[in-house]
C-alpha cells in the first residue's frame, strides 16, 4: 500500500492556526534541501537540542539531503511554511522514519520553529503525519523524547495512545497507536 498522487495532493493545502496565521502544509520535496538548513539556523540551541540530542554548528549537507528525499511511503515528511512570509520559508517539519528490525514501526520527529512553538502547529504536522502514515498502513509508532520536553510529549499523548513507555537516561521511549477517529473523521 502507498499513498497515490491523489492523497498526496491531499496533504498540500493552506491552514489557519488559532492564531489567525496562515500556514501552508505540503509534503517535503528534494528541493527542501537548503529549505531545511535554513530552518535549522533559525531554532534554539534547545530546541535543536529536543530534536536531534546534539547541537551541530549547521546542519551537516548529506542530512539535509536524507532528510529532503523520502520515498513518501517508508518514509514520509510533512512541512509547515508561513504563509505570510517569503515562498518556501519553512517553520516545521514532521517526518516519519521504519525502525530497523521491527517491520510496521516507523520513529515519528517534529521540529517547530520557536516563534511558532504553542500556537497548534506541533499538533497540526503530527495529526498530519499519523494520517500519511495510516494511508500507508502503518499503525505503531515509536518517539524518543527528552523527559524536559514536555510540549512534546503533551502533543504525542494527545494524538497518539501510548501502548509503552520506557525511561533511560532522560529519554522517554514511546510506543504510540494512532487514536481511535472520531465518526466521519480521517
Amino acid at each position: 500500500m502507498s499513498v497515490s498522487a491523489e492523497a498526496l495532493a491531499s496533504f498540500d493545502r493552506t491552514v489557519v492556526l488559532a492564531t489567525g496565521e496562515r500556514v501552508r502544509l505540503r509534503p517535503i520535496d528534494p528541493a527542501d534541501e537548503p529549505r531545511l538548513s535554513a530552518l535549522y539556523d533559525r531554532l534554539s540551541r534547545r530546541t535543536v537540542y529536543q530534536r536531534f540530542f546534539t547541537v551541530m554548528q549547521r546542519l551537516p549537507p548529506d542530512w539535509a539531503h536524507f532528510l529532503a528525499n523520502v520515498d513518501y511511503q517508508r518514509r514520509f515528511a510533512v512541512v509547515a511554511e508561513d504563509a505570510a512570509a517569503e515562498a518556501g520559508t519553512l517553520i516545521g517539519v514532521a517526518r516519519y522514519e521504519p525502525v530497523v528490525g521491527e517491520e510496521g514501526v516507523v520513529e515519528l520527529a517534529v521540529v517547530v520553529q520557536d516563534s511558532w512553538q504553542g500556537k497548534g502547529l506541533g499538533s497540526l504536522l503530527v495529526r498530519e503525519l499519523l494520517r500519511a502514515a495510516a494511508l500507508n498502513g502503518v499503525e505503531r509508532y515509536r518517539a524518543f523524547v527528552l523527559g524536559d520536553n514536555r510540549r512534546m510529549l503533551h502533543v504525542l499523548t494527545r494524538q497518539a495512545d501510548v501502548r509503552e513507555r520506557r525511561v533511560d537516561q532522560g529519554v522517554i521511549e514511546l510506543t504510540l497507536t494512532r487514536k481511535p477517529l472520531p465518526p466521519g473523521g480521517s
